[in-house]
């Protein structure tokens, strides 16, 4: 069986040789002459010398072939920590409390920092400050629902919020009247951010949020891809 493989590796070797140089200086042209020169004068070794000049000709050509695998697995590890380096994705919510609690109305515009978080790939968002900030250009999918509940029929319900990319306004869900005890509202957007840029919810003056446990006010963003 052994002298079957290394008769096919052989016959792998030479049918290759046309295409590599045998013709060089140092050590093949070494080893042609001297094969040479043991066929002519003894011709009983001429057979041993041309299998260790075929074996020198086969271990050329598959270290060539190692040095193509080993190029193309520094290719693909690249090419895979650059995937790596792209991972960016949040999703968080306005509370994790056991019972209902509403945040607002405010005189002013507050950031609302989202405390529970249920994910923060690549840690891009603060949950003190409630701003993602963008780690690499690319396009990114945000996401955001708010919900507010006015505690009693008649009483006005202020369910708003504005999704902001450097403290300018994107998209903003907005459910105000009177005649919804509780109401809910999302947004879904796609857009380009570029490094560095700070993407956050604003609650407008006169807004409030409700949540608990249940987890009823989200944001979430992701990157789709990137484009630096």
């Amino acid at each position: 069986m052994r002298a079957i493989i290394i008769l096919c590796l052989l016959e792998v070797a030479i049918c290759r040789a046309d295409e590599f140089s045998w013709n060089g200086n140092g050590a093949e042209n070494d080893v042609r002459s001297s094969t040479e020169n043991v066929c002519l004068t003894d011709p009983a070794s001429c057979g041993c010398c041309l299998m260790q000049q075929q074996i020198h000709r086969m271990k050329q050509f598959f270290n060539m072939s190692l040095n193509e695998l080993e190029k193309e697995l520094t290719k693909t590890k690249a090419v895979l920590n650059n995937v790596r380096a792209s991972r960016s994705a949040f999703s968080v919510a306005l509370t994790n409390e056991g019972s209902l609690k509403c945040i607002g109305p405010y005189r002013d515009d507050k950031i609302i920092p989202y405390k529970h978080v249920f994910l923060n790939l690549g840690d891009g968002y603060s949950p003190e400050t409630g701003i993602f900030t963008v780690p690499r250009s690319g396009v990114y999918s945000l996401a955001l629902t708010i919900f507010s509940d006015a505690g009693s029929p008649g009483n006005t319900l202020a369910a708003c919020a504005s999704l902001q990319v450097n403290n300018k306004v994107l998209a903003g869900p907005r459910e105000m009247n009177m005649q919804d005890q509780e109401d809910s509202s999302t947004i879904v957007v796609a857009v380009h951010l570029k490094a560095g840029d700070r993407v956050a919810v604003n609650l407008p003056i006169g807004c409030f949020l409700c949540d608990d446990s249940s987890h009823y006010n989200t944001f979430t963003g992701f990157l789709l891809y990137s484009t630096d």
